[in-house]
């Protein structure tokens, strides 16, 4: 095929990198099928190859795979892809355990050896931080990982009955339809061994999704009410301390690095003051109040608020205020210079309201804990003038899946 004329509208001079650029963009445009190999695996999970420079981003692929591939996304500076042939397998690349993989949209790794997923989210979370944080040097990261399998405590699961027969089941990747599942590996045993009876359980023109959550003795708690489900609370011990919730509210999924979780984000610290910003329902405000002398939790779901109140009230830590409120309405309220704060924010990070007030007031210590590496790095470099990073830690809380859990303890800057 031969090369497709340069765009005779571009302001690129002729020969530069931006003018090749162009010309390979004009001619991907022409192109459904690609031999690439891929380089490496980014954040999120995808396999990153190139054409002609352009970024091509392949689901389920492997570093070192050689890959005919078809297009399914085209735009001026990248491509995205689907596999149609495996021409060569890069390291580590293995038979997916789960028969569902490649049509569920639940998980986005199993094709690749455990440790190998480990070792290349790391350095996908590395990479991103640096490129989107202008973070520079050798990170100071340390790596927590815990079972790779069974892990996962609780689940949103979606339901089609458009059929007529109920489906149980999660969305395909990149779209609403039902995948129906009566397996699934990542689940603790006690939610796995639910999936061949919950459609027994449902009714055509109920609820198109299901929250479940395991807690302590296999207690279930589910929402919404399914007659024949428990609904309830549900009782979780993480440490030395007992949390109240219920399928509700947001809550960590992996069970066994739940403990490590707390401690890396707590810490060693303590002293008089302290902050925990989209709290839930208290999981690092508990531990907090043994540290500090006053607590304030601060979290805008009011199930998770109320629960937080009764986790408090159960452990007696009158030293604990829990306030229902956006964090968005309640962080002018903030002190002057506290002296501990942590973030928990969702994957969309922190507005840009709560940056710029938390740039203001000026924490002694600023623990963020984040599971989306993009939004991070974008805060984290909007802080870099007043912030250095002391520690990163990376815990995989989500195996089979490209995404990371980041602790990173953040210290104020001392003036001269």
């Amino acid at each position: 095929m031969s090369d497709t004329p340069e765009n005779p509208t571009s302001s690129a001079p002729p020969g530069s990198r931006d003018s090749q650029r162009e010309r390979a963009g004009a001619r991907l445009a022409t192109l459904d099928e690609l031999e690439v190999e891929v380089e490496k695996l980014i954040a999120g999970g995808d396999g990153l190859a190139r054409f002609e420079g352009i970024p091509i981003f392949i689901p389920r692929s492997a570093p070192g795979d050689r890959l005919r591939v078809r297009l399914v996304e085209r735009r001026p500076d990248y491509g995205r892809a689907e596999i149609l042939e495996i021409l060569e397998p890069g390291r580590g690349r293995r038979e997916p355990p789960c028969p569902f993989f490649g049509r569920c949209g639940g998980c986005d790794l199993q094709h690749l050896e455990d440790d190998l997923q480990v070792e290349l989210k790391v350095a996908a979370v590395g990479e991103t931080l640096r490129r989107l944080g202008g973070l520079g040097g050798k990170l100071p990261v340390r790596v927590v990982a815990g079972p790779a399998w069974g892990y996962r405590m609780r689940a949103q699961f979606h339901i089609d009955s458009a059929q007529g027969a109920i489906g149980v089941g999660y969305h395909s990747r990149h779209s609403n339809e039902v995948i129906p599942v009566d397996r699934c590996p990542v689940l603790v045993p006690e939610l796995e061994s639910l999936l061949s009876t919950l459609p027994g359980l449902l009714s055509e023109g109920g609820p198109r999704r299901l929250d479940l959550l395991v807690g302590e003795d296999d207690a279930l708690s589910s929402a919404p009410v399914v007659p024949g489900l428990p609904h309830g609370e549900v009782k979780l011990q993480v440490g030395d301390l007992e949390y109240g919730l219920d399928a509700r509210c947001f809550f960590q999924a992996h069970r066994q690095l739940l403990p490590a979780l707390v401690e890396v984000a707590v810490g060693r610290w303590s002293g008089e003051e302290a902050y925990d910003l989209y709290a839930g329902v208290g999981l690092f405000s508990l531990p907090l109040a043994s540290k500090y002398k006053r607590v304030t939790a601060v979290e805008g779901d009011r199930v998770a608020a109320r629960f937080a109140r009764r986790n408090a009230r159960a452990h007696r830590l009158g030293q604990l205020e829990v306030v229902s409120r956006a964090i968005e309405g309640w962080i002018e309220e903030l002190p002057e210079n506290p002296e501990r704060v942590i973030v928990d924010p969702p994957r969309s990070g922190l507005s840009r309201r709560v940056r710029n007030v938390l740039g203001a007031k000026a924490p002694t210590r600023l623990t963020y804990v984040s599971c989306h590496a993009g939004t991070l790095a974008r805060d984290l470099r909007a802080l870099s003038e007043l912030y250095s990073i002391e520690e990163l830690v990376l815990l995989d809380l989500f195996p089979q899946t490209g995404h990371m859990e980041v602790v990173a303890q953040l210290v104020r800057r001392t003036e001269g």
